[in-house]
């Protein structure tokens, strides 16, 4: 999908009158692409949700990629051949809202413009003696991206724009203890790069940037694309404090070592917010305990089991119900 900019001209009557024809023009096309997106949402949703559900159902054995099925990643759509590499995206964007960029960001990633490695999910496992059970979880093995393999972005973005990629993928965010045990069981763990703060650290100039640092690391140590890895971003995640603030974003993360995060958890931003510094690593919606799938979401409530993948107990589903409210909120405020 493609955005066009309205520029603003200096001028008489004539100058004017096309500025706000080229205002009109984008306001229809912004309409347009954004019904196409609901009406898109709407059937892969579905089809996310019922692959969880098949996969819970079967009793699906985590024995594929990296130790995690294939049918977890069926509701990803595949790349289009004339999907966008990420440095056209940079180029097309660069002079758009946050809002507008995130809702551009949608829709590639909900058409499938994501990197082939991404969905080679690797298993991530946590155990707790409380529980008595051990509990492996599905996780992608970086921050999700858009392009290619050769091609692609760490693409930073607000909270209702991740959870509705989640959503449609049938994917959930990470608790601040998953993405400790990421960190722990990375193949590769890559060093922190903060750059100097300002301004423009919001800007997609300075996602790419922050790419290129990473890239030079990644290379320095030889690491495979779709190995496990960790370090190079701080998270999104799920977290009870979520239901105490809403219209908040929780981040947490940027590990210098295990048990050392340089952002300790987090709810200062308003969910909109994103930086350069921020990731989205998704998990699948389907866990397996002692190798029995199990709903992820139905793990976190769980009074018993919830120690395995939360530091804070139970996470309540009203959480989720109530973040999606606030972002389906100022979702459709943004497409007015």
């Amino acid at each position: 999908m493609h955005f066009s900019v309205a520029r603003s001209h200096a001028g008489g009557v004539g100058a004017r009158s096309g500025t706000s024809q080229t205002k009109r023009r984008w306001r229809v096309r912004r309409s347009d692409a954004a019904a196409r997106f609901v009406l898109t949402t709407a059937s892969t949703l579905l089809r996310a949700v019922l692959t969880a559900a098949l996969a819970v159902a079967l009793g699906l054995p985590a024995a594929a990629v990296g130790g995690c099925p294939s049918v977890l990643v069926e509701a990803i759509p595949p790349r289009p051949s004339d999907a966008a590499p990420a440095s056209d995206f940079v180029q097309r964007t660069a002079a758009l809202s946050e809002a507008a960029r995130d809702t551009a960001l949608a829709a590639e990633l909900m058409a499938g413009n994501l990197p082939a490695f991404l969905r080679q999910l690797r298993a991530v496992t946590l155990s707790d003696a409380r529980a008595g059970a051990q509990v492996t979880i599905c996780v992608m093995p970086d921050y999700l991206a858009l392009g290619s393999d050769d091609d692609f972005l760490r693409l930073p973005m607000g909270l209702p724009t991740a959870l509705e990629i989640a959503d449609r993928f049938g994917f959930v965010l990470p608790t601040a203890r998953m993405v400790d045990a990421i960190y722990e069981q990375a193949e590769v763990r890559l060093r922190p790069q903060p750059l100097p703060p300002g301004d423009t650290m919001r800007s997609i100039a300075y996602f790419w940037r922050h790419q290129g640092a990473i890239r030079t690391q990644r290379l320095t140590l030889r690491a495979a694309l779709g190995a496990l890895t960790a370090g190079q971003k701080k998270d999104l995640v799920l977290t009870n404090r979520l239901l105490a603030k809403p219209g908040r974003v929780a981040i947490y993360g940027w590990h210098e070592g295990a048990g050392r995060p340089i952002q300790p958890l987090s709810t200062v931003h308003g969910a909109r917010y994103a930086d350069y510094s921020h990731g989205v690593r998704l998990v699948s919606a389907v866990a397996y305990v002692d190798g029995a799938s199990r709903p992820l979401l139905d793990l976190l409530e769980d009074p018993r089991l919830a120690g395995l993948v939360s530091d804070e107990g139970p996470i309540s589903r009203a959480v989720l119900r109530a973040a999606r409210a606030h972002g389906r909120l100022q979702l459709s405020e943004l497409r007015r």
